[in-house]
């Protein structure tokens, strides 16, 4: 099986890193305790014109695909939805002391411009956020990427 999902849209990494051992209770609550990341996504699920298409949950990065990066920016700075507070509450709580990171990146993929094979799986990442579908008859990563053969 192979992954479509109809035009551009964004995936976003985000992870934390809990750099004191001795201080992961402070740790969790820098990141927004029962307010934090897995709020948040309970939040965009029951909110799906917010733009979150799907998200997969890892340790210590987190995927989450977007429709458009116009439907995360806007999530990212709308007061009325929980990012904000947690944001705010991190650089009061972490400020530059170290303890607590967090990182994000954030990709634009042009429609067609991805590769992805589920080989007796069900629904992961792109699969989740889109559809699955069967490769059609002599399907390549390179056809797939609507690449012309090298």
């Amino acid at each position: 099986m192979t992954a479509e999902i109809d035009g551009d849209f964004v995936v976003f990494l985000i992870g934390a890193s809990f750099n004191s051992k001795l201080r992961l209770a402070s740790s969790f609550l820098d990141v927004g305790g029962r307010r934090g990341m897995k709020y948040m996504l309970d939040y965009l699920v029951a909110h799906p014109e917010k733009g979150l298409l799907a998200y997969e949950m890892g340790h210590p990065t987190i995927v989450q695909y977007w429709r458009s990066f116009e439907h995360l920016e806007a999530f990212a700075n709308n007061e009325d939805d929980p990012h904000v507070a947690a944001w705010r509450q991190y650089w009061r709580r972490v400020g530059r002391s170290g303890r607590t990171g967090i990182w994000h990146e954030t990709y634009l993929v042009k429609a067609g411009q991805y590769e992805a094979v589920y080989g007796n799986m069900p629904a992961r990442g792109l699969g989740k956020a889109g559809r699955l579908v069967p490769f059609g008859e002599g399907s390549t990563g390179r056809s797939r990427l609507g690449e012309a053969p090298a």
